[in-house]
């Protein structure tokens, strides 16, 4: 846990009591200041009552009294419309934190790291702090990758955070010490929370410092981050490196047949022999990797035994056992129609169990990607959508509802046609709340029923 300055004696109030919640909640009352905390469902009340903070919803406030209202990332700052409590505390002239500004605040003489991106960020959060830790370096890892930041060890000079930050949370943030930012790439996500897709431009824009120098490596292979680099011209604290897979660069990275090209360095990184990052996007990610760590100082060849020893991402492209010569690879984390298209290039034969609760477009971009796919299993939310997706493109699919149903249904195809290269893929081009807590829970389900499967085979 880390100790929040200056909080001692005053009066916060945080909203939302989920994993940041709570976190920012107890790293505040172990500093001295006192705590009001509200949450619209009534789980996360009943955990407020039992943790002994003051359950004050926002309309009885006196905001006078408030010195910061703390916001978990996943309350409405903007859109569609902002939360109660955001309007109280602008009238009354609150500042509206991150857990992420409390961890800038608590923590300023260490090294920060944030990486974002519609897709990607999570493996290249793991992989950047990854190679940190092999080289020897002090690393906390946390954000939107599952450890909330006040839950993370205090580091001093010597240390390195290494953070995911969604658009969520650079929405909120208000200060920006990153030294080394990473903005992989921007498709459209996200666009109820954000207004459109300007509105998300916007909020992943926030990882581009405007008050210390900074590097930022920018993926520029779509128009959206093309534009992103066009408004950073006037930043001219920032040192620019790009990351592109489609044309060459003048500062940055250029990738191409698994091969990383970096300007300035006389041979390419060869990374055909890192397993745990298939696929042209895992290359993009090994490159944004390389170009952070350098940027840090770790030499190419610390860099290039890291990327070689990486475990993988637990949910994404993650393989969980080889039955009968098939394998079961879980990519739950795919929770867009862009992020599956990842995985549906990687494999030869596919079983594709897909659905949830569905995103803007649904599998919109997908269509030219369906060739390896010898069956759809659909559940979900999306089952309905899906299936005349699948129908008018000609693909065979069996509506399961859940994925208990699903899996054994891919699986006993799979099974049956012993084809080459056959993998049963979860990646589900969809949110999993309507029916799972979280990508997570989803995904742990699905081992769970694949590794039964095995004990059974």
């Amino acid at each position: 846990m880390i100790p929040v300055p200056n909080a001692n004696g005053k009066t916060f109030y945080v909203l939302g009591f989920g994993k940041s919640g709570k976190a920012s909640a107890a790293a505040l009352r172990a500093s001295g200041a006192t705590l009001w905390a509200w949450d619209d469902q009534e789980k996360g009340q009943k955990a407020i009552r039992e943790t002994g903070y003051t359950l004050t919803p926002p309309a009885q406030v006196d905001w006078t009294q408030v010195t910061a209202l703390v916001m978990a990332p996943g309350i409405p700052l903007t859109h569609p419309k902002p939360h109660a409590a955001v309007p109280l505390a602008r009238a009354a002239g609150i500042p509206i934190l991150s857990d992420i500004d409390l961890l800038f605040a608590a923590c300023p003489k260490a090294t920060f790291v944030g990486i974002t991106g519609t897709n990607g960020k999570s493996t290249t959060t793991a992989l950047i702090a990854h190679i940190l830790t092999d080289a020897g370096r002090k690393v906390q890892v946390g954000g939107n990758i599952g450890t909330p930041a006040l839950s993370l060890e205090p580091l001093g000079a010597d240390g390195f955070y290494v953070l995911e930050l969604s658009s969520y949370l650079l929405d909120l943030i208000q200060s920006n010490p990153i030294k080394v930012a990473v903005l992989l790439n921007i498709t459209p996500d996200h666009y109820d929370r954000h207004g459109g897709l300007e509105g998300y431009i916007d909020a992943k824009m926030n990882i581009a410092s405007r008050e210390t120098p900074q590097t930022l490596i920018l993926g520029t292979d779509e128009p959206e981050t093309k534009s992103v680099m066009e408004r950073l011209i006037p930043y001219r604290n920032i040192k620019l490196h790009e990351l592109s897979t489609k044309h060459d660069v003048t500062c940055g990275i250029h990738i191409k047949d698994r091969m990383l090209y970096v300007k300035g360095e006389k041979e390419p990184v060869d990374i055909t022999a890192c397993s745990t990052l298939p696929g042209l996007h895992n290359a993009q990610n090994a490159a944004a990797a390389y170009a952070t760590c350098r940027a840090l100082g770790l030499s190419r060849t610390a860099i290039e035994e890291g990327l070689r020893s990486f475990p993988g991402l637990d949910h994404r492209q993650q393989l969980v056992a080889e039955i009968d010569g098939v394998r079961f690879i879980n990519d739950s984390k795919a929770t867009n129609a862009d992020a599956a298209s990842k995985a549906l290039v990687c494999y030869e034969t596919i079983y594709w169990i897909i659905g949830g609760r569905p995103k803007v477009g649904g599998l919109s971009g997908l269509e030219e990607l369906m060739a390896p796919v010898a069956h759809a299993f659909l559940i979900g939310e999306a089952s309905d959508a899906f299936a005349l997706w699948c129908e008018a493109r000609g693909v065979p699919f069996t509506k399961c509802g859940t994925l208990d149903v699903a899996c054994e249904n891919a699986a006993a195809m799979a099974f049956e046609h012993k084809r080459k290269g056959s993998v049963v893929l979860l990646s589900p081009a969809c949110a999993s709340w309507d029916q799972f807590d979280s990508f997570e829970a989803r995904g742990a389900h699905f081992a769970a029923l694949v590794n039964a499967m095995k004990k059974r085979a």
